[in-house]
């Protein structure tokens, strides 16, 4: 599926958050968070009042329930408004 998100808003694909803590404890899926990092896969053109500062491939951090998830060919995905972002990851 390829979807072309409007005006200021991103698609954003969780990453996986690590099973294993720097101690070698194993974390079991029922206590694991929320991935608040993720991938952007698609970012929209902007608008008149709003200059887009994300693009694809960049790596974002955002609050645990900010925008609206669905699941993208198997892949679970949240889309947002580029302001619901709180910062680009830098390597």
């Amino acid at each position: 599926m390829k979807l072309a998100p409007l005006h200021d808003r991103v698609i954003i694909q969780r990453l996986p958050e690590e099973e294993v803590t720097a101690g070698g404890i194993i974390i079991p899926d029922s206590a694991k968070e929320r991935p608040m990092r993720g991938t952007v896969v698609a970012a929209g053109p902007g608008s008149d009042k709003v200059k887009m500062q994300v693009k694809k491939g960049d790596v974002v951090l955002f609050a645990k329930y900010a925008g609206t998830e669905f699941k993208m060919d198997g892949e679970e995905c949240v889309i947002m408004r580029q302001e619901e972002i709180l910062a680009v990851i830098e390597k």
